[in-house]
């Protein structure tokens, strides 16, 4: 494999005007940055990443950690931090966590032995029902910033990037309200999650805005029956007229459910979830969804990270972004 040293020798030129033209230094004329760069081109130079992260002190890796590859949410964001990280010059390196507190765990070990220059992360279903951060605070006292999105710890100084939970199920419960719907139910699978408390929390205040209104609230437990739960939970509250789910199985399977039950949506009943365009197919009519925007939301928190890593400690000054969530509105309402 080509060095420097050689490229440097063949041009004429020192090691270090070789490696600053490669680099797009302004030091360096445009006419030697062409020759350098045709003649690595022509030797199929590569730079050494590993005596280079060496040298600065930098991996130019970002680890990201998620709790489960097959969400398509979680996997949208991925695709998003992949490609804004790329235009950075950055590689990422996936772990993940299963849901587990132990692998989360493992995985931040496993990466901050020098693989990677910082993270971003969604935090475990299992983390967030025992609430045990000291992991991601040891890691961020090592020198290395983490950015959170949309399960995040709040007891954690870090960047975060979430979306208005809360102010999108409210607004929702509330367009629901102007359709002059009178038993609202509020669904979810999601119920251990940060995420799902904040949206039941959004519910409830609209509901509680309506005097003549109660919580009608379904939490399902992962080893429930979806489906039986949800038609039993039609069954044991005649008359629901609207359902908002927190989740887009809970959704699916809320709007499928009212038309076996022999309910027209949406003359009789109408359903709103947090879902994604592709989840909505799986509906007829198709499902009226809150949108999250994941890949936006990946992109903002991979460039949160690298500002992080470029300008500042992982402990200054730390941000919460809100991405808005959009309502996309199909024959699932009124």
């Amino acid at each position: 494999m080509v060095t420097l040293k050689q490229l440097a020798k063949e041009l004429n030129v020192s090691i270090s005007t070789v490696s600053k033209a490669l680099n797009n230094s302004e030091e360096i004329g445009e006419a030697t940055i062409k020759r350098v760069k045709e003649l690595a081109e022509l030797y199929n130079y590569k730079p050494n990443k590993v005596a280079l992260s060496l040298k600065q002190n930098k991996t130019k890796t970002i680890g990201v950690i998620i709790p489960n590859i097959l969400n398509r949410f979680l996997a949208k964001v991925l695709f998003g931090i992949e490609r804004e990280a790329n235009k950075h010059g950055y590689n990422i390196i996936t772990c993940i966590s299963n849901e587990s507190l132990k692998k989360e765990k493992e995985g931040l070990q496993l990466l901050a032995s020098g693989s990677v220059d910082g993270f971003i992360l969604s935090v475990a279903e299992e983390t967030q029902i025992t609430n045990e951060v000291e992991h991601f605070k040891k890691t961020i006292n090592q020198g290395l910033p983490i950015v959170m999105f949309d399960r995040v710890a709040h007891d954690v100084m870090c960047d975060k990037v979430i979306v208005d939970d809360f102010d999108a199920t409210y607004n929702a419960t509330q367009l629901l309200f102007g359709e002059n719907r009178k038993k609202i139910a509020f669904i979810s699978c999601i119920n251990d999650l940060s995420v799902g408390k904040l949206r039941e929390r959004g519910y409830n205040k609209a509901i509680l805005e309506h005097k003549n209104q109660e919580p009608l609230v379904l939490k399902i437990k992962k080893k429930d029956d979806h489906q039986k739960k949800i038609k039993s939970f039609f069954k044991k509250n005649p008359g629901i007229d609207a359902v908002l789910a927190a989740d887009s199985s809970s959704g699916i399977i809320a709007l499928n459910t009212a038309v076996n039950l022999g309910l027209k949506v949406p003359k009789d009943i109408s359903v709103i979830a947090f879902a994604s365009k592709s989840d909505s197919n799986h509906t007829l009519p198709q499902l009226t969804t809150i949108r999250q925007h994941a890949k936006t939301i990946g992109e903002t928190a991979a460039q949160l990270l690298i500002q992080r890593m470029h300008n500042t400690p992982a402990s200054d000054d730390v941000k919460t972004n809100i991405i808005k969530t959009s309502l996309v509105k199909t024959k699932s309402i009124l």
